[in-house]
């Protein structure tokens, strides 16, 4: 059985509104994306797309981004790409406390 571990990735303020930010924890590479209504969330930072992208470099519209390479529409809630395209991304658990903000790996 794997152990979950919470990290502190940093206060709220620290992630731009709407711009994805790339941060590295051990072998993860996560995109976080900060909304207007402060909604945090983390995803794999590699579009499902077969010859990948880095989705932390995509366009936020909504609860969704589209990978800057492919402009496939990805849920920022669940990973999953929205029809016609298919694939999904790994997200991460995210926690807000005290303006700080935590992933769970």
């Amino acid at each position: 059985m794997m152990t979950k571990t919470k990290i502190n990735i940093g206060s709220l303020r620290s992630f731009p509104v709407e711009i994805g930010q790339s941060i590295k924890i051990g072998d993860e590479e996560i995109a976080i994306f900060r909304l207007d209504n402060n909604r945090v969330y983390a995803l794999e930072n590699r579009s499902p797309h077969p010859k990948g992208g880095i989705i932390s470099e995509g366009l936020v519209s909504g609860e969704f981004v589209f990978c800057p390479l492919y402009d496939w529409k990805i849920s920022l809630k669940t990973g999953e790409v929205q029809t016609p395209d298919e694939g999904s991304i790994r997200t991460f658990e995210v926690e807000i406390s005290n303006e700080n903000v935590y992933i769970t790996l």
